[in-house]
C-alpha cells in the first residue's frame, strides 16, 4: 500500500470516527454542518427552534408562499450563488422586476414621500443638482450639499462615522432625508453609528482622491457599475427552499437535524463528574472531547462543537470554555418585527410607491415597506390581478418594534394605517386578506463603529479551544452573503482540528 493511499484510508478512517455537534439551525449551521458532513464526519444538529432557518422563514399567508424573514440575497462575492448552485437551485434564482422602478422614502418635511435618489452610495447622492436629489433635498438642501465640492480638501481625513462624514461635507438634509432612512431600513442603524470603511469599503480613500464625498460617491459608483435592482437576488417560491435543501442534504449525507431540542451547556468531557453520569449518545465510541448538554434528552458526546445561535445564546454557551470571552453582549443588537399583510386593492396594481419605502426616522411608526407583489414578479403571478402581498417593518436601534405588546389582529392594524400612509393608498380592516407577525432578535450590523473590533476579539477568545467555534450573523455581519462564506470557512477549521488533532 502506497503513503497516499495508507493516508487516504486513514483520514477515511478518522473521519468516519469523528462526531460533531452543531447548536443553532440557523443558514450558518446549516451550511457548517453540512461542510461538516461532506467529508463523512458523523453530525448532530440541534435547535431550540421548532423549525430550522433562523431568520429564513417562509410559509402560506392567504394561500400565497411568502417570505416572512430575510426575502433575499447580497450577490456580492457569488458565496451564495455559489452555494444554490451546488444544492440544485441555479435555476429558481429570480432578480427583482424594475418595471415598477426602485425604492421610495417617506416623511421628507415639506415634500411627504418621493422616489430614493439613484446613483448614490447608502443615500449619499454624486450629484446634489439632480432633479430626484433635488426633489427630495429642495434648493437650499441642495446648495448646502453643493458646498461639499468647494470645501477645502484639508479638512477631507478618515472618517469613522457615516453620519459625521455626511453632516460635515454635505449638510443635515442630505444626512436625514437620504442617509438616515438607509441606514434604518437596512442596518437598523443610526448614520451617526455606522463606519464607512465597513458598510462602503473604499468611500474614505475615494473622498481623498476626488477632493470631495460627492465626487468620492461618483467615481465609487462609476468604477462599481451596479444595474438598479442588481445587487440582490431571491429564490422562486421564496427564500425557504434554501432551508429544505441545506436540511436535505444534510440527511442525504448522513447527518441529523434535530429541531426543537435545546442545549443547556457545553462541558469539557474529562470535567464531567464521574460518578453515575447521565448518559451519553454514542457511549460505545471513544471518549469525545466535549459533552453538550440537552433539555429533556440524554447528552452528546462530540469531538468539536460549533455554535451558531444568536450572540446571547452563544456566549452563554461558550464562554465558560472559552478564554476571555463574555457572557453577555457587549451591547444588544435591535428587535425587529415584520408583519406580513395580504391585501385586496386595485390601486396598489400601479406600484404607487416602486418596489418599497423608507422612512426617515421618526416620521413613521415603520421603518420601512416592501411591495412584495411589485419586487417579485413570481409572487404577482401566484397572487394575481387585485391581490397584493406587503411586508412592513418595525424596530431599530432607536427602540423596539411599535408591534411589541400588541395582538396579532392589533399588530396588522398597526401595519395596515403605516401601508397606507406610505403607500398613498387607502387601506382599511375590509382590505386585509390574512396577516402573519414575525419578531427577530437581530445582531448588531457589522458596519456598526466598534463592531469589527469586537468581532475579532470575540473570535479570538472562542478559538482558544481548538474544536470549539462558532458562526453566524454575530460574528460574520447581517446577509447571507456574510454568514455564507464565514460559516464555510469556520467549518474547514473545525473539520481540520478534528482530523488532523496533532498539528494544534
Amino acid at each position: 500500500m502506497s503513503d497516499e493511499a495508507y493516508d487516504l484510508a486513514d483520514l477515511h478512517e478518522r473521519a468516519e470516527d469523528a462526531r460533531v455537534v452543531v447548536v443553532g439551525a440557523g443558514i450558518g449551521g446549516l451550511v457548517a454542518a453540512r461542510e461538516i458532513a461532506k467529508l463523512g464526519i458523523g453530525v448532530t444538529l440541534v435547535d431550540a427552534a421548532d423549525a430550522p432557518g433562523g431568520a429564513i422563514r417562509s410559509a402560506r399567508v392567504a394561500g400565497l408562499m411568502l417570505d416572512l424573514g430575510a426575502e433575499s440575497f447580497a450577490t456580492r462575492g457569488d458565496h451564495v450563488e455559489r452555494l444554490l448552485d451546488d444544492l440544485g437551485l441555479a435555476d429558481e434564482v429570480v432578480t427583482p422586476g424594475t418595471g415598477a422602478g426602485g425604492a421610495w422614502v417617506a416623511g421628507v418635511p415639506g415634500v411627504g414621500a418621493a422616489p430614493l435618489p439613484v446613483g448614490g452610495i447608502l443615500g449619499i447622492p454624486a450629484n446634489p443638482f439632480a432633479d430626484d436629489v433635488r426633489r427630495v433635498l429642495g434648493w437650499r438642501g441642495v446648495w448646502r450639499a453643493y458646498l461639499d465640492r468647494i470645501r477645502p480638501v484639508l479638512t477631507i481625513g478618515h472618517a469613522r462615522s457615516l453620519g459625521e462624514l455626511v453632516g460635515s461635507r454635505m449638510g443635515a438634509k442630505v444626512r436625514d432625508r437620504l442617509v438616515a432612512p438607509v441606514t434604518t431600513g437596512v442596518y437598523s442603524a443610526t448614520a451617526d453609528d455606522i463606519d464607512p470603511d465597513i458598510a462602503a469599503p473604499g468611500l474614505n480613500a475615494a473622498v481623498t482622491r476626488a477632493g470631495s464625498l460627492s465626487g468620492g460617491v461618483a467615481a465609487l459608483v462609476a468604477d462599481r457599475q451596479v444595474a438598479p435592482g442588481g445587487a440582490v437576488r431571491g429564490l422562486r417560491g421564496g427564500m425557504g427552499r434554501l432551508v429544505t435543501a441545506l436540511v436535505d442534504d444534510i440527511v442525504e449525507l448522513g447527518g441529523e437535524v434535530r429541531p426543537g431540542v435545546r442545549a443547556l451547556a457545553i462541558e469539557r468531557a474529562d470535567a464531567t463528574e464521574p460518578e453515575d453520569p447521565e448518559p451519553i449518545d454514542d457511549a460505545e465510541q471513544s471518549p469525545r472531547a466535549w459533552r453538550v448538554t440537552l433539555a429533556d434528552e440524554d447528552a452528546l458526546a462530540a469531538d468539536a462543537v460549533i455554535v451558531a445561535t444568536e450572540e446571547a445564546p452563544a456566549r452563554r454557551l461558550v464562554a465558560p470554555i472559552a478564554d476571555g470571552l463574555a457572557a453577555d453582549p457587549p451591547a444588544p443588537g435591535p428587535a425587529i418585527a415584520i408583519v406580513t399583510l395580504v391585501v385586496r386593492s386595485d390601486a396598489l396594481d400601479a406600484a404607487p410607491r416602486g418596489t418599497g419605502v423608507l422612512t426617515v426616522p421618526g416620521s413613521h411608526r415603520a421603518k420601512a415597506l416592501t411591495h412584495t407583489t411589485a419586487k417579485w414578479q413570481w409572487v404577482a403571478d401566484e397572487a394575481g390581478a387585485g391581490v397584493h402581498a406587503l411586508r412592513v417593518s418595525f424596530g431599530s436601534a432607536d427602540g423596539p418594534p411599535a408591534t411589541d405588546g400588541l395582538s396579532a389582529a392589533d399588530a396588522a392594524t398597526l401595519a395596515l394605517a403605516e401601508a397606507s400612509a406610505l403607500l398613498g393608498v387607502d387601506l382599511d380592516r375590509t382590505a386585509l386578506i390574512a396577516s402573519r407577525v414575525e419578531r427577530f432578535a437581530q445582531s448588531q450590523p457589522a458596519s456598526t463603529i466598534g463592531q469589527a473590533e469586537r468581532t475579532r476579539s470575540a473570535r479570538a477568545a472562542i478559538r482558544s479551544a481548538p474544536t470549539i467555534g462558532a458562526v453566524g450573523a454575530w460574528l460574520a455581519g447581517t446577509g447571507l452573503a456574510q454568514v455564507v462564506p464565514d460559516a464555510i470557512a469556520e467549518a474547514d477549521r473545525i473539520r481540520r482540528a478534528v482530523l488532523f488533532p496533532e498539528s494544534d
